[in-house]
C-alpha cells in the first residue's frame, strides 16, 4: 500500500512546524520558550557556561538519499552538533533545524526525517526550540544549531595541550568511512538492477557507524566521574590525521602516535582486505567517526587507562618536531591533513 503524498504547499510553513514539532518534549527548565513564537529564550545560571555550535548538511555532498533513510539522517544531523558540544567538554541543552526544501520532497518524508531528530532529542534529552524552512534549488538541506552548557572552568579547547600530554581516544576507527565505501559500492553494483538485493550481511557495525553514529556524551560523563578535565580536545570528523593537526595547530605543539595502538575494528579491517584499501589509511583519513580525541598531563595515565572506554594512543611534542605516525620498527610518517601520509626520507 503507498503511503499518501502531501505537498508541503498543501500545510503551508507555519503548519508544516507545527506538524514535524508536534510531538517534541522539553526536557531542561532553561528553555523559557521553544518552537512557536518568533524567537527560543533560554535561561543561564551563573555557575555555567554556554556553548554554541552549527552544522550544515548538503543532499549530494554530505549525504545521498539513494541509500540514507531520513530518520537515520535526522539522528546524525543531531549526533553531529551533540559531538561539537561533547568536545567542549559541554552537555547538549537546546536545538535548532532549518530546511531548505526542494518540490520533489513530501511532507511524508519531512515526518521521518522529524523521527529521527525525536528520537536524538529524546536521547541525548535536548530540547527542540526552532528552526527556520526556505526553499532549495539544490536538493534538500539541513543546518542544525545547538546550545550547550558546562561547569565553569571545566569547558575544554583544542588549545590547551601541553608538552608531554597523552593522547587519548574514544573508540574505532575508519567504520564509518568503510560503511560509505560499502553503500557506494553497491550502490554503483544495483545501479542498473531490476530488484536490488545489496550484500549488507556481516557489515552491519559498519553502516550503523556512518548511518547513525552516537555523539560520546557518555566521555563527559565518565571523565566528569573520575575528576578528570582534559587540557585539549576535539570530535574526530576530518580524519584523526586532520583533526589531530588542528589540535596541534592551536596548542602550538607537535604529536606522536603509535601505529601499533590505533582500534581499528575487526569489520573495518575486513572489508578494507576486501576492497583492497588500506585500513590505517581508512583510520586516518577517513572521517565521521564523531569520537573524541583528547590530551591529559602524563600523570593521570593510570587513571585514564583504568576507564576502559579510552585508548591512549600517543603524546604530545614539541611544536618544531611536527606531527608523526610511529611504527612498530620505529619509523616515523609524517601526518597530512589529507590523502596518503608521506613517508620521510
Amino acid at each position: 500500500m503507498n503511503k499518501k503524498r502531501t505537498e508541503i504547499a498543501e500545510l503551508g510553513e507555519f503548519g508544516l512546524i507545527d506538524r514535524l514539532t508536534a510531538d517534541f518534549k522539553q526536557h531542561h527548565p532553561t528553555t523559557l520558550c521553544g518552537v512557536g513564537d518568533d524567537a527560543a529564550v533560554l535561561s543561564t545560571r551563573e555557575d555555567e557556561e554556554l556553548v554554541l555550535t552549527t552544522d550544515s548538511f548538503f543532499e549530494g555532498v554530505d549525504f545521498d538519499l539513494t541509500y540514507f533513510p531520513l530518520k537515520h539522517l535526522g539522528y546524525k544531523v543531531v549526533t553531529a552538533v551533540v559531538s561539537d558540544l561533547a568536545a567542549m567538554n559541554a552537555r547538549p541543552r537546546q536545538l535548532m533545524i532549518s530546511l531548505g526544501l526542494s518540490s520533489k520532497i513530501p511532507v511524508e518524508a519531512l515526518d521521518d526525517l522529524y523521527e529521527g531528530i525525536r528520537f536524538a532529542c529524546t536521547e541525548q534529552k535536548i530540547d527542540l526550540v526552532g528552526g527556520d524552512t526556505r526553499a532549495s534549488m539544490t536538493g534538500l538541506v539541513i543546518t542544525a544549531t545547538a546550545t550547550g552548557v558546562a561547569r565553569k572552568g571545566a569547558v575544554t579547547y583544542r588549545s590547551g595541550a601541553k608538552l608531554h600530554d597523552l593522547i587519548c581516544l574514544t573508540g574505532s576507527l575508519g567504520a564509518a568511512y568503510m560503511g560509505l565505501q560499502l553503500l557506494e559500492r553497491e550502490k554503483r553494483v544495483l545501479q542498473e538492477v531490476a530488484l536490488p538485493e545489496p550484500q549488507f550481511k556481516g557489515h552491519e557495525y559498519l553502516l550503523e557507524r556512518y548511518l547513525k553514529p552516537r555523539p560520546r556524551t557518555d566521555i563527559v560523563d565518565v571523565l566528569e566521574d573520575e575528576g578528570i578535565t582534559p587540557t585539549a580536545m576535539i570530535d574526530l570528523t576530518d580524519g584523526l590525521a586532520s583533526d589531530l593537526m588542528q589540535l596541534c595547530r592551536s596548542s602550538k605543539c607537535g604529536a606522536r602516535i603509535y601505529l601499533e595502538r590505533m582500534p581499528i575494528a575487526r569489520q573495518t579491517s575486513e572489508l578494507c582486505e576486501e576492497m583492497h584499501i588500506d585500513p590505517v589509511i581508512a583510520a586516518l583519513n577517513g572521517g565521521e567517526d564523531y569520537e573524541l580525541l583528547f590530551t591529559v598531563p602524563i600523570s593521570m595515565q593510570e587513571q585514564v587507562m583504568r576507564l576502559g572506554v579510552v585508548d591512549v594512543i600517543g603524546h604530545i611534542t614539541a611544536e618544531q618536531t611536527g606531527c608523526y605516525l610511529v611504527t612498530p620498527d620505529g619509523g616515523e610518517i609524517r601526518l597530512k591533513a589529507q590523502g596518503f601520509p608521506e613517508k620521510e626520507a
